[in-house]
């Protein structure tokens, strides 16, 4: 798995119907972080920060929490 994979499906989940605004800005700003010039340890700490406080949100669908579980695997495994 590879940092691409994780900008891909934050992707997906930006441009769900489903996924509330600020939850899309959100994701917005984590690919934006992603796909910067930063060192990738940087990169990947900055966003689990984001995804971390996105997680913890009551008011998200339990499926957009699971997405967001698989990518904060993904970014650790890195």
């Amino acid at each position: 798995m590879s940092i691409e994979n994780s900008v891909i499906k934050l992707n997906e989940l930006k441009e769900d119907m489903m996924t509330p605004k600020g939850l899309k800005e959100k994701f917005s700003l984590a690919v934006e972080i992603l796909n910067g010039k930063e060192e990738d340890t940087i990169k990947i700490n900055k966003v689990l920060s984001i995804l971390d406080d996105i997680s913890s949100e009551n008011n998200i669908q339990p499926y957009i929490r699971t997405q967001i579980w698989n990518v904060v695997s993904i970014l650790e495994s890195i």
